[in-house]
């Protein structure tokens, strides 16, 4: 079994680049199952149902996001009728939507769950504990599990890596925009690499316009961020999966321009 997990779509730029992309690496590797964190796929800041939608007409199966999920307000009313979109599951409770789902992938069932690090970001719930909770219930119905850990900290993501070590099919990181060169099986058979990248403008910075964010650095004055133009990119990782075991044998980092 092969699974893909793609790295924060970027706005326009980067919904472009899934669209053109997705279909020739489904064949290519011959993907059962497509995890895409979505949470900057408008304009770089949030999602809105609409493009929800849209993710789920390319082919994506989960949708994952992070700390600019609410970024949209109509996102509250879609993420509570549509489970297939995740918010951190370790948003304190009350908080509308969910932070895990199971999903049938032929005759395979596969638990993905949607994690946000607490270092530089949100003072939420412990993702660490949640993962405890969520990994035994999830276990009841399938053996391989997917993780999103979106975190600032590379030694947050990596933590969890480990942590979950054995527990889990796969721990990619998300949210820095950054491809990582570590990607790796673990000793106890979970796929890791510390983040997928960004899946949009490759002539920006982390997606934004780069003059702007010279900018902001030069003079610390405050400015509205605006998507980069020009070429972009996908980037990701094919994840090989014994779907009895739930074990990984494969990680593959894909980057590739659109």
């Amino acid at each position: 079994m092969r699974v893909l997990m793609v790295g924060d779509v970027y706005g326009e730029p980067g919904r472009t680049a899934l669209a053109k992309l997705l279909p020739k690496i489904k064949r290519e590797y011959e993907i059962d199952l497509t995890v895409v964190n979505v949470e900057n796929a408008a304009g770089g800041f949030g999602v809105t149902a609409a493009l929800g939608r849209w993710f789920l007409d390319q082919g994506v199966d989960v949708m994952t996001s992070g700390n600019h999920i609410w970024d949209k307000k109509e996102v509250v009313e879609y993420i509570t009728k549509e489970n297939l979109l995740l918010r951190p599951a370790n948003f304190p409770v009350g908080t509308p939507g969910t932070g895990y789902i199971t999903v049938k992938s032929g005759p395979h069932r596969v638990g993905v769950i949607n994690l946000m690090g607490r270092v530089f970001m949100l003072p939420i719930d412990c993702p660490f504990r949640k993962a405890d909770e969520i990994i035994t219930e999830l276990s009841k119905d399938t053996r391989i599990i997917l993780v999103d850990m979106h975190a600032e900290a590379t030694s947050e993501s990596l933590a969890m890596g480990w942590y979950l070590d054995g527990r889990v099919t796969a721990v990619v990181g998300t949210h820095r925009h950054v491809q990582t060169a570590d990607e790796r099986v673990l000793p106890g058979g979970t796929a890791y690499i510390t983040d997928l990248g960004l899946t949009g403008p490759t002539d920006g910075v982390i997606g934004v316009d780069r003059n702007q964010i010279v900018q902001r650095f030069l003079t610390q004055m405050p400015i509205k961020f605006e998507t980069a133009k020009g070429p972009a990119a996908l980037s990701g990782a094919v994840i090989t999966v014994d779907p009895e075991t739930g074990r990984a044998s494969g990680i593959t980092r894909l980057r590739l321009p659109a």
